[in-house]
């Protein structure tokens, strides 16, 4: 018997993607609530705890009452959410970081899907911290370049009108009072004594990440040249496959935020010299940044090969 599979707000970005990944396969049963019954409470309450997993796509107060509704103890919920990515009782669905935490989420019939900007910063920084490089309380600076998709059906809009904004063609930094949503997490999961200084940019195109920490090399607990600092995350993520460290300097002198776009890859970029490090992960903040990271942990709950329907 296929295992079923719901998604509650399907019609934002994120549960469109993850639809579109898991329309074409055979291996589930993906249930369908009817268009006008979508905002229906009893009729979702239905259809969730019908389900082996349940995504849910929806705003935090939206994914908190859904997963309430939730009363089948075999039904997994992995919630694309800010709503419980730092609550007790949720496990973090970024399974690169260690093999306890693929387990973890092997396991687990609650799963936070990370955000966007949090993988890219977990995924420099975290490994890191647990091996000793990075100091809990450094003093850490962040930037992180996204394409507009990222901010929804809302933001897409907005960059893809005919008369729109011109200086939507330049660069939009946000979130300048240093309470972005993703900082709670980025703290919990690095492990950090405090959150980074994070500054994150709108670009004017669809979909793809650039998320960069900026290192000074004296700083560090332990005194690594870039090769070394390469090579340690090079070694910690040995055997990924949904993630890659570049060689020293990158595959070529530049870096384009739109690299991964359309994929479910991460790959890791060290550059700089021995003094001033930057490590800049580079992904699609729809693939590895939210759907594709959905499917990937959903994979893993329900036994099948990882990458499916995901290369």
């Amino acid at each position: 018997m296929k295992p079923k599979v719901y998604i509650d707000g399907q019609s934002g970005t994120t549960g469109l993607q993850i639809r579109e990944r898991l329309e074409k396969r055979s291996d589930i049963e993906l249930l369908r609530i009817d268009e006008d019954k979508r905002h229906d409470s009893a009729e979702r309450k239905k259809f969730l705890n019908a389900a082996d997993v349940a995504f849910l796509c929806l705003p935090d107060d939206g994914a908190r009452e859904a997963a309430a509704m939730v009363e089948n103890p075999d039904t997994c919920i992995i919630d694309a959410s800010t709503a419980h990515r730092t609550a007790e009782g949720w496990t973090y669905g970024f399974p690169e970081l260690s093999g306890e935490q693929r387990a973890a989420i092997q396991a687990s019939r609650r799963i936070a899907n990370p955000g966007c900007h949090a993988t890219g910063l977990i995924s420099s920084t975290a490994p890191l911290v647990r091996m000793g490089i990075l100091p809990a309380d450094y003093p850490l600076t962040c930037f992180s370049l996204t394409g507009y998709s990222g901010g929804g059906k809302k933001m897409i809009a907005e960059y893809e009108a005919p008369e729109r904004d011109g200086r939507l063609a330049s660069g939009r930094l946000y979130a300048l009072t240093q309470k972005h949503k993703h900082l709670p997490e980025m703290v919990k999961v690095c492990g950090l004594a405090h959150p980074p200084v994070f500054v994150p940019v709108v670009e004017d195109f669809y979909k793809g990440m650039a998320t960069t920490i900026l290192l000074q090399s004296a700083l560090l607990a332990k005194p690594v040249t870039g090769q070394e600092l390469r090579d340690a995350l090079a070694e910690y993520y040995a055997g990924q496959r949904f993630v890659t460290v570049a060689p020293y300097g990158g595959d070529e002198p530049v870096l384009f935020a739109s690299t991964l776009a359309g994929t479910n890859r991460l790959r890791l970029v060290v550059a700089g010299n021995d003094g001033q490090i930057t490590v800049t992960a580079l992904f699609d903040n729809l693939g590895k940044g939210a759907s594709g990271a959905a499917v990937q942990n959903m994979n893993l709950v329900l036994g099948f090969d990882e990458g499916a329907g995901l290369e």
